[in-house]
């Protein structure tokens, strides 16, 4: 049943982040140019990342909401009905109208688009993750709940592959043209699929013995996030420090890096997606050793590998990439992906076990994303800002670094969850 559990979750979080992934590509390689035309290529990228930025205000709420009804009926249709959103605000990205057909209306268009996508990802995480850590036991829940966490490099891998091959086969006039156009309506296959099997799995054996208490109780509840604000607010606070350097990080490494190697160092985009691509194949494979690891030395200890490690190699990462050389390059991006996992492979079952199954939901999504939007939701866009106000990559170091000094200090106050019940965990505030 776990494997099950596993593989429906690691599917539909692939397809979800293989159409968030897509438009922070598209941003960097394509929109500026097709929605956000100016005279200056980096403003242009700007106006791209802004509405990219965009998609990431929507996702508190769509934690918030998500949360809700997921605290309430259940994991399995909210993960549903994420989907479907998601995979619907994508393809009809892919048969939008740019600026030069119908003006101004297109980035309009395109921004509201992008609002639904961070909606759905806002519930689609803390779902995906809470129904593998409830379904799996104590002693192996890092090793489990970190295979959903893998649904982003898998996700980034598809979305970066077929970017590439799409870049190797066309002309950059056909790109523009049509050729973006494919990987959005490609999505739509790929919801398919995720749906068909995410349909075939149980609802989580913790939550419905947790409802089924909450039929017995005379008391009428509040809301599952007022009564995670009032109980759980320093667990919440926790999960959004320990996710700033994680989410700024993986940004940088994966989304800011076309915008440096191709506007900054004047290289082909293929360099950047290439180097992408391998270090996104190697990143999948080593989120679960991460999660594996947290499981035999703890959430907080491997956590710190990671934050300490990305605030060191932040520096040699840029480095590498000045070189102009794509193995270089490949192996700066690869080693740093490596480092990320360090703190993405145990996230999944360390937030888990920060609250009570009444507010799992909630609390799990609520403090992932709202890091977001001041964490990943602006990584690209100050990076882009640094970069065009000082010509040089130093500014874009010190500001991972301050990320990392910020996720250090959460993970220090953090409490050791390793280990925990998550059965004995349904009251409130526990």
């Amino acid at each position: 049943m776990i494997k099950k559990v596993v593989g429906a979750s690691l599917i539909g979080t692939t397809v979800e982040w293989y159409d968030f992934f897509l438009y922070g590509s598209a941003a960097a390689l394509v929109f500026n140019k097709l929605f956000f035309p100016t005279a200056d290529p980096l403003n242009g990228t700007l106006l791209a990342f802004t509405t990219y930025a965009i998609g990431f205000l929507a996702r508190p709420l769509g934690g918030v909401v998500f949360g809700h009804f997921g605290d309430r009926l259940g994991r399995k249709k909210l993960l549903v009905l994420s989907l479907l959103l998601m995979g619907g605000a994508t393809m009809l990205m892919g048969v939008l109208p740019t600026y030069a057909s119908v003006g101004v209306l297109a980035p309009i268009l395109l921004t509201f688009l992008r609002l639904v996508q961070g909606f759905a990802l806002g519930g689609e995480w803390g779902g995906a993750v809470l129904i593998v850590s409830e379904h799996g036991d104590a002693k192996r829940r890092g090793f489990w709940a970190s295979w959903p966490q893998a649904g982003v490099p898998c996700g980034n891998l598809l979305a970066t592959g077929v970017l590439a091959i799409l870049a190797a086969v066309q002309s950059d006039e056909d790109f523009l043209a049509w050729g973006w156009r494919i990987p959005f309506l490609l999505s739509g296959v790929l919801v398919v699929i995720g749906l068909w099997i995410r349909l075939t799995v149980s609802e989580s054996p913790i939550f419905l013995a947790a409802q089924e208490k909450r039929a017995k109780e005379p008391v009428q509840e509040k809301a599952p996030v007022l009564e995670l604000l009032k109980h759980n607010w320093r667990e919440v606070l926790i999960a959004m420090g320990a996710r700033f350097a994680e989410n700024v990080s993986y940004y940088v490494i994966t989304a800011f890096i076309l915008v440096y190697v191709v506007t900054g160092l004047g290289l082909s985009k293929s360099v950047g997606l290439n180097a992408v691509l391998i270090a996104s194949a190697v990143h999948l494979v080593t989120i679960p050793v991460w999660g594996h690891l947290s499981d035999k030395f703890g959430r907080r200890s491997i956590y710190l590998v990671g934050a300490v490690g990305m605030g060191v190699w932040i520096f040699a990462f840029f480095a590498l990439l000045d070189t102009k050389d794509p193995v270089l390059i490949t192996l700066a991006t690869t080693i740093g992906l490596v480092l990320h996992g360090a703190m993405y492979g145990p996230q999944a079952a360390f937030f888990s076990e920060l609250f009570g199954t009444r507010v799992r939901y909630s609390g799990a999504s609520v403090g992932y994303q709202l890091a977001s939007i001041a964490a990943g939701a602006l990584a690209p866009l100050i990076a882009t800002a640094l970069l065009k106000a000082y010509g040089a990559s130093l500014p874009i170091s010190i500001y991972v670094v301050i990320t990392c000094v910020i996720t250090v200090v959460a993970i220090v106050l953090a409490k050791e969850t390793r280990g925990a019940d998550l059965e004995d965990r349904d009251r409130v505030g526990v």
